[in-house]
């Protein structure tokens, strides 16, 4: 029984070991490129909500 635990335990390991090499991490242009993606996008949608929310904001006031 630990036989078979311990030897599916170690082919974990192994294929873990293995999926690890496969790793490809970004480079530095890469991450300040897609940062900046992020960042920029992240600004457009903030005033496009301030703008949709002040409109709404004027609407209802109008409403009432």
């Amino acid at each position: 029984m630990f036989k078979k635990l311990w030897e599916s335990t170690a082919e974990f390991i192994q294929e873990v070991k293995g999926e690890f090499r496969k790793i490809s991490f970004p480079t530095k242009s890469e991450t300040l490129g897609s940062t900046t993606v992020v960042i920029v996008f992240c600004i457009i949608m903030s005033l496009y909500l301030s703008v949709v929310d002040s409109f709404l904001v004027w609407l209802v006031g109008k409403i009432i």
